[in-house]
């Protein structure tokens, strides 16, 4: 657990584990929350092969661990998902999914009914070359992060073009690959600026507001950051991907807090274990914490050691009752924190 003066963040509860179908998640890269803390678990699937299309789905679940069901999978064809990267949800519950190889955004309905699609491929106004995020803005609107056209842009519901901002590389408003993207609630705009190491803050308009984070693996230095979220306070939740951790910062651009996985075993994951007696008898026996040294090792070789560590953060989301969800790729699981004053 991290205190600062204003806020506690404590380690809750883990949702998840690997499964390939049903009750579990594999290579989970983003969620989005509905009403009732229901949670939609995009799962890229791992490699694009025949026998793993299947395993691009979205897994609909709750926030304590409840299994609603599944709906999705991989293909080309209208609906289907090839490299699924981030899911939305509107105000009239709509689910939006966009696709950095199919270069377009799949519409659901909240029971995954394909309702429509739309994008273009190319780097005019409007067009898009490998979507990484999707968000909706205070006022219903949807911001694409256009990845390797690194740039912001703007559309309606309905794939129309209002506009955007951005270019390729390191001046302050500047991008080189933006991942993922998040709103306030009066709409401003902060970007997870992936290659530049860094976070970039806009107005609604997209004038260039500040920026934090200089690339490395020290206190509020940033390599690779993969997601963002903004909470009501002011605080700024950040995946730094690279360095395998989630770096929250006050309001006043200080660390609030590092966190770096405190995972238990999920229940979905318990049940499995109690129905496999030598797999349950095979981890008791393993080292699923050994001793690290962590002045010498790196970042991603103790969190692939170490069992309860992030590995592979992806995406970060946040609701109205103070959890944070941070969606934990490569352990196939979501890890909840809870935030009090």
């Amino acid at each position: 657990m991290t205190t600062t003066a204003t806020a506690t963040f404590s380690y809750s509860h883990t949702v998840g584990f690997l499964a390939y179908r049903g009750r579990g998640f594999i290579h989970p890269v983003d969620l989005t929350l509905g009403d009732g803390g229901v949670m939609y678990v995009l799962n890229r699937g791992g490699a694009e092969s025949v026998g793993r299309l299947e395993l691009k789905r979205v897994c609909v679940c709750t926030a304590d661990e409840g299994y609603i069901g599944e709906w999705g999978t991989g293909g080309t064809e209208d609906g289907q998902f090839w490299w699924p990267s981030a899911i939305a949800q509107d105000g009239d519950g709509r689910l939006y999914v966009s696709d950095e190889s199919l270069q377009r955004v799949n519409v659901f309905s909240p029971d995954g009914e394909f309702i429509r699609q739309w994008g273009e491929t190319g780097d005019g106004p409007g067009q898009i070359n490998r979507p990484a995020d999707i968000a909706f803005a205070p006022d219903g609107t949807l911001l694409v992060s256009d990845g390797m056209n690194h740039r912001i842009q703007r559309f309606t519901v309905d794939g129309e073009y209002l506009g955007g901002w951005g270019s390729y590389g390191a001046q302050a408003g500047q991008f080189n690959t933006p991942w993922r993207l998040a709103c306030d609630a009066r709409g401003n705009v902060f970007v997870a600026d992936w290659r530049n190491d860094r976070v970039q803050a806009f107005t609604p308009e997209g004038r260039f507001v500040g920026q934090w984070g200089v690339s490395g693996d020290g206190k509020g230095q940033l390599n690779r950051p993969s997601s963002l979220a903004v909470d009501d306070d002011g605080y700024i939740y950040v995946a730094d991907w690279g360095n395998e951790r989630v770096q929250i910062f006050a309001p006043d651009g200080e660390v609030a807090a590092i966190l770096l996985g405190d995972a238990t075993t999920s229940s979905w994951a318990e049940d499995y274990l109690a129905a496999n007696p030598d797999e349950q008898r095979a981890r008791r026996e393993a080292d699923l914490a050994p001793a690290v040294n962590p002045w010498r090792d790196h970042h991603r070789e103790t969190s692939a050691g170490v069992e309860a560590r992030f590995w592979g953060p992806t995406a970060v989301n946040l609701d109205d009752e103070g959890r944070i969800y941070i969606v934990d790729s490569c352990r196939h699981r979501v890890q909840i924190y809870r935030k009090s004053s």
